[in-house]
């Protein structure tokens, strides 16, 4: 198979920018290397246009394995025609290539080989050659039922058949679901699935999480969920008009309309639907992986505050309230636990001891946990008099305690409880929201829908990509980052990332990119790949310091000398800048595209692409959800983002929903093109649902 053209023709690109593309992925470049660093070679193409050439390509390779297996066993079993060998070759999915081999697919005995053995092929073949005529004790109706099921089976394995029944349930299928077989409507557990108990819908207009949520009752035992037409008349007269039977015998005709309304109902309808509804799933998990991979971007992106010396509290009532002190780089300087609400003594206690901590370790910031007693430590944290001014900030602490039982947080902080670690967790979150998730399993970020539902392959690949994406987007500090941030920089990977920071503990920081070669087992490919996303900020070369590729250092010096400069003064001026002629140093592989982007890095070498941070706050006077009321205006902070609407914080313990059908005037289809993550905004409250510990929110008609 011709790949690139295959590919090309798939994804509506130019063959050559595709051939280049796939030559460079199958040389072992990443996608983000391919991207910002090979723009000629692929025509700029951008990392969602490669990783769908990479994907695409995995599949198709995919499918030619799978053609030659399903070759090799035709052969074996002497059956392979050169009609045949065509057709499988000439098959471009899984689909067309699995139902060339069902005819010859290994199985067990069946119904119809039972009846070939008892020697009732013969009468078989008479009915479907349409001659056959009943005839006094010439067959006995045992041998006419075998002679069906001969047909039954013959007819479910043919391509056409199949391909007829397929259209049906294309235009008429519809997604039903109802209480399963022996579940009690009582039962506590039928009370998630209330909504659903007696469901249908066309399935081209069943949304991804309506699909999921059905699936998920069924596997709960609690729903029966079907995909497949109402009637099986349709499929009956398709199947029987691709026989083509309008002039045989009576009786022919008779057996064999017999034989293909067996054939449907016991092995094309089971058969298909299993089909449609993995159809269906597979439609299902992409959209809520590309839901949950972009609020995953977004909040992989999320505005840092920046290297600030913060004091981190991760909440609690009973046990207290972790408290810990980071200096500017989120390293460890103290911990103890307060316990502001078991008596008025303990609040006054704790307000005196976050005063004399702020000031012992010189803190410029408070982060606080937003899970249980999180407003009720930010008004503990109010009544504080602090002798400097500084911010704090309420901070998600989904997946803190993911993270403080992992072995990341065990091999960082050996000594101290998972307590204590989730609340250093939490004050590195606002300092640097990407260097700290990282270190989570992006499912466990609580930014998903249905995450442990879809196809966990799949999922785990798109997160993976987003995050890898994401660390490569924004750079990182080679002589501060931790392994887990390291291994999603292009090229490294969890093994070099570990020789890396072993080799940083020993031998003391890099003095520059080139350095990196000392790494034992960091060839030039690896090299190659990862030091332009790689900074050394106290490097002596200013372009270290840079998304500048180490390739392109002597075409940088270059430019400078054109304009009778150094590096660093070409970095620092503008106006020099301004004298450079970009169309003099293009070359064979080096084009305007990459002479632009390292002009602007000139400009801003290592810029952050992330927002500026901004200081939050809830409405001081709203704490629970008892003080939420209909027609309230509050701020709030999008926390989930899902088909069916975004999850917004109001500060009450309890996320508030904005429905799509609420996010504005007007049909909003996908309600990240209204919101994104972290976003702050005002909402007004529709309805508040105490028993239910529901609260429904709308962007509409806010004054």
């Amino acid at each position: 198979m011709n790949y690139a053209n295959t590919i090309a023709n798939r994804l509506e690109l130019n063959v050559r920018q595709v051939e280049k593309t796939i030559e460079l992925l199958e040389q072992g470049a990443t996608v983000p290397f391919i991207a910002r660093y090979r723009k000629e070679a692929t025509g700029s193409l951008n990392e969602v246009q490669i990783a769908d050439i990479r994907d695409l390509l995995l599949k198709l390779k995919d499918l030619d394995k799978r053609r030659e297996a399903i070759l090799q066993s035709i052969e074996e079993q002497g059956k392979l025609t050169p009609e045949l060998r065509k057709q499988i070759e000439a098959a471009d999915s899984m689909t067309d290539l699995e139902d060339l081999y069902l005819p010859y697919r290994p199985k067990r005995r069946t119904r119809a080989t039972i009846a070939i053995e008892k020697g009732y092929e013969p009468l078989a073949n008479a009915i479907m050659g349409g001659k056959w005529r009943a005839t006094s004790g010439e067959w006995s109706e045992v041998a006419l039922q075998g002679a069906r099921d001969i047909i039954a089976e013959r007819v479910s394995e043919d391509v056409q058949c199949r391909n007829r029944v397929r259209n049906v349930f294309r235009r008429k299928a519809v997604l039903t679901s109802a209480l399963a077989r022996g579940v009690d409507e009582n039962d506590e557990k039928v009370g998630k699935f209330e909504s659903w108990l007696d469901w249908r819908e066309p399935i081209g207009k069943a949304p991804s999480h309506r699909i999921l949520a059905l699936f998920r009752g069924e596997e709960a035992g609690v729903l029966k969920v079907h995909v497949r037409p109402d009637e099986a008349d349709e499929c009956i007269r398709a199947l029987t008009e691709e026989n083509r039977i309008r002039n045989y015998s009576d009786d022919s005709v008779r057996e064999y309309q017999l034989a293909i309304a067996d054939s449907y109902k016991r092995l094309m309808e089971p058969s298909i639907e299993t089909e449609f509804r993995n159809l269906l799933k597979e439609k299902a998990d992409k959209e809520a992986i590309r839901v949950f991979a972009e609020n995953l971007r977004q909040l992989l992106l999320a505005a840092p505050m920046g290297q600030k010396r913060t004091l981190a509290i991760d909440p609690g009532f009973r046990t207290g309230c972790k408290v810990v002190c980071l200096d500017a780089q989120g390293q460890l300087l103290h911990n103890e636990t307060i316990y502001p609400f078991t008596s008025v003594r303990e609040e006054h206690a704790a307000v005196s001891k976050l005063e004399a901590l702020v000031e012992a370790f010189q803190i410029e910031a408070i982060a606080i946990g937003n899970g249980t007693a999180g407003r009720e430590t930010e008004e503990v944290v109010a009544k504080c008099r602090f002798k400097n001014k500084l911010i704090a900030v309420s901070v998600s602490e989904a997946g803190a305690s993911v993270y403080s039982a992992s072995d990341v947080a065990r091999r960082e902080f050996p000594d101290y409880d998972v307590t204590v670690r989730g609340a250093v967790s939490i004050g590195r979150r606002l300092m640097d929201p990407l260097s700290e998730l990282v270190k989570i399993d992006p499912k466990s970020i609580g930014v998903g829908q249905y995450q442990h539902d879809v196809d966990q392959k799949l999922l785990a690949a798109s997160l993976g990509d987003v995050v890898e994406s994401c660390v490569n987007s924004v750079g990182v500090e080679l002589n501060t980052a931790s392994r887990e941030l390291l291994s999603y920089v292009s090229g490294i990977g969890p093994a070099l990332a570990d020789k890396i920071v072993t080799h940083r503990n020993k031998n003391g920081a890099f003095a520059s990119r080139e350095a990196l070669h000392s790494v034992k087992g960091l060839g030039d490919k690896a090299f190659e790949q990862c030091a332009g996303f790689l900074r050394v900020r106290e490097s002596s070369n200013p372009l270290d310091r840079s998304a500048v590729h180490p390739e392109r250092y002597t075409l940088v010096e270059r430019m400078a000398k054109s304009v009778g400069c150094d590096v660093e003064t070409l970095m620092k001026y503008k106006e020099l800048r301004s004298k450079i002629v970009l169309a003099d140093f293009v070359s064979g592989d080096c084009g305007l595209p990459t002479l632009k982007d390292i002009m602007k890095e000139l400009e801003k070498p290592g810029l952050d692409p992330r927002a500026k941070f901004e200081v939050f706050e809830f409405d001081k006077n709203v704490t629970r959800i008892e003080d939420v009321k209909e027609g309230m205006v509050l701020p709030g902070i999008v926390t989930n983002i899902t088909a069916f609407g975004a999850f917004v914080d109001i500060g009450v313990h309890q996320d508030g929903l904005i429905h799509v059908s609420q996010m504005a005037n007007r049909r909003v289809n996908d309600p990240g093109e209204v919101v994104h993550l972290h976003q702050h905004l005002k909402v007004k409250v529709l309805e508040v649902d105490l028993r239910r510990h529901r609260i429904s929110l709308t962007l509409k008609n806010i004054e």
